[in-house]
């Protein structure tokens, strides 16, 4: 949070000095670093609460829904800085101490690099789908840094026009960026299935155990960083039921272990001839 408040600090003195619309456009998508790292924080606090009687399935959507709201913040922003880059390609004016812009850029990338290391760290210990997108974003900002130098480059070599037209990127990347995060936020709330392969992957984890005959009806969903797994197994007709239960218990075990992250594992036990005439009929 220091560096990027440091950052931004450092990129309103640069763009007023400037005046360059792609260090604006650089400036504003600091701001929204900041906003999204600031909601992170208490919406990860949020999404991580345990389950209570009034949210019996945890908080882990919260995350989906502040997605949602970043992702809108993002895209009005990427509007109006387009605007504001068409501006300068129709009427381009002159940059001004290039040298001051492309020294707070290489400053910027090396804030950015650290940041991603840390980030880099806390993934591997955490996990968080809200972290690995943060830092997809602020991977994302090293090439909008060398952009702006770039741009400045070019403006003080005579084209003018360059500062609008990395405006007008810088406005294009927000725009993906921003659809990316609404589409992953979707993508949790309406309850998508986890991918072919990880599934492919949670079939052969069971039927792996040498009690289980196989597995049907698999369904899958991700709210926050917990993965909700339900599916029936099939077992021997006469198998005792403290057995068969001995039996989900190694299963969700084993589910357990395997799988990254939390999981919430749901098993029903299906007798494998009623599987088999079910089938057959």
């Amino acid at each position: 949070m220091a560096l990027v408040s440091l950052m931004i600090l450092t990129k309103v003195w640069a763009w007023l000095t400037t005046g360059s619309a792609a260090m604006l456009g650089s400036l504003t998508d600091s701001l929204m670093d900041i906003t999204a790292t600031l909601m992170n924080f208490f919406v990860l606090r949020y999404a991580l609460r345990p389950a209570d009687d009034d949210h019996r399935f945890g908080h882990g959507k919260a995350e989906s829904l502040a997605g949602l709201g970043q992702a809108a913040f993002i895209a009005g922003s990427g509007c109006l800085l387009a605007f504001h880059g068409v501006e300068r390609l129709i009427n381009p004016s002159t940059v001004s101490n290039t040298g001051i812009g492309i020294g707070v850029s290489v400053f910027a990338m090396v804030c950015t690099l650290a940041i991603v290391l840390v980030q880099n760290q806390v993934i591997k210990q955490t996990n968080s789908i809200a972290i690995k997108a943060d830092s997809i974003h602020y991977k994302g900002d090293l090439i909008l840094n060398a952009s702006v130098i770039l741009a400045m480059v070019l403006a003080y070599y005579g084209w003018l026009q360059a500062d609008g037209f990395f405006a007008i990127a810088v406005a294009g990347y927000l725009l993906f960026n921003a659809w990316q995060v609404a589409l992953e936020s979707a993508d949790h709330l309406m309850d998508k299935e986890l991918p072919e392969e990880e599934k492919s992957q949670i079939l052969s984890w069971v039927c792996s155990h040498e009690q289980v005959h196989g597995a049907h009806d698999l369904r899958t969903r991700q709210a926050g960083q917990i993965k909700f797994v339900q599916l029936h197994i099939e077992l021997d007709d006469h198998l005792p039921l403290v057995q068969a239960h001995k039996v989900t218990d190694e299963i969700v075990a084993i589910l357990t272990n395997k799988m990254s992250g939390q999981i919430d594992v749901l098993i029903h036990q299906d007798p494998v001839s009623v599987v088999l005439r079910s089938k057959n009929s």
